[in-house]
């Protein structure tokens, strides 16, 4: 008995065979970028002055050591009982600039210092305190905080705000220590955005689409009396707008 031949297959056809892509498929779909404002913030005054004294300083040196060493006849003025007059006891005049205190709500507080709200940080200092507790204190009316590190070598010569370390206390108690950093990209944003604040508190929304109320930012921004009483000892008093009736803040940077 003869087997039946099976058929023949069909025909292919000579056009390219398309793929369907799935509706629901994320991979052909590019993600949408977040694109943050250019930073508009100018170099602090102070550090452009700084570079041309240094240069004038080098020429004044180099031609002060070529005059000759005059001993002066005058005698130094003296207190009664020989006593010279104490060069700390001097407190140079205070000089106003901007701080803001901003953090999330569960995180730990950072200080900017700027000399005003157009300019770029000079200072940031993470401090050893959350947020929120930091708003319960304010709260309370009257909040001292003091920043302190120890004296270095005398070979050693740096600004004060420039420490990189310090033990803080709030209000008396200890809370661990203030660390100083470079600014990030993160605290360049905020100070972008409080550009045109120079005074005033507040809500930024921060991370609030991803972790809710506890993603908020909050920001504290007010004039600073900037008091200097020694190379070792300054002060930053609150200016508060309500005279009286606003909070009072002081930060004393202290090296001991």
């Amino acid at each position: 008995m003869d087997q039946a031949e099976p058929p023949p297959p069909p025909p292919q056809s000579s056009s390219t065979p398309r793929t369907s892509v799935s509706s629901t498929s994320s991979s052909s779909i590019p993600a949408p970028t977040t694109t943050t404002p250019p930073l508009s913030l100018l170099e602090p005054v102070s550090s452009t002055k700084k570079k041309n004294r240094t240069r004038v300083f080098r020429v004044f040196r180099n031609v002060f050591r070529s005059f000759p060493i005059i001993t002066p006849a005058c005698r130094l003025p003296s207190l009664p009982g020989g006593r010279l007059p104490d060069s700390n006891s001097r407190i140079i005049a205070g000089s106003r600039i901007t701080g803001t205190l901003f953090g999330y709500r569960k995180g730990r507080v950072s200080l900017s210092i700027q000399e005003n709200p157009r300019n770029l940080p000079t200072v940031v200092v993470e401090l050893a305190l959350q947020t929120n507790v930091l708003q319960k204190e304010m709260n309370l009316g009257m909040v001292r905080i003091a920043l302190e590190c120890e004296k270095r070598d005398k070979k050693e010569k740096i600004n004060l705000l420039e420490e990189p370390l310090w033990t803080m206390y709030c209000n008396g108690k200890k809370n661990g220590y203030g660390v100083k950093r470079e600014s990030t990209e993160e605290d360049l944003n905020v100070m972008e955005i409080l550009k045109p604040v120079s005074m005033g508190a507040g809500v930024l929304p921060g991370k609030s689409d991803v972790e809710g109320p506890d993603g908020e930012m909050t920001y504290m921004r007010a004039h600073f009396e900037r008091v200097v009483k020694s190379k070792d000892a300054e002060t930053l008093y609150m200016l508060s707008p309500d005279a009286n009736d606003g909070p009072e803040l002081s930060i004393f940077f202290v090296r001991i």
